[in-house]
């Protein structure tokens, strides 16, 4: 995997990626909002490419470990 790098304030879908640990399609069903469970990953299009901001993706993985946290884990 590709290292990201820290001061990136903009991310392509695979650095998003590898900052989860996850496939590039995963990724883009987190962006459709199409993972149950999980709220959307918020982006910007650019035709067809997507960016996330990395404060954005900061955002959403501090929001979903609180919402991990408070339904106990699961």
């Amino acid at each position: 995997m590709r290292e990201v790098a820290r001061d990136a304030p903009i991310l392509t879908i695979n650095e998003v990626a590898a900052i989860l640990r996850c496939s590039k399609t995963h990724v883009s069903h987190l962006l459709a909002g199409k993972v149950r469970g999980l709220p959307r990953l918020t982006h910007i299009a650019m035709g067809r490419r997507k960016l996330v901001r990395r404060e954005w993706l900061d955002q959403w993985i501090e929001n979903n470990k609180r919402e991990c946290a408070a339904s106990g884990g699961k």
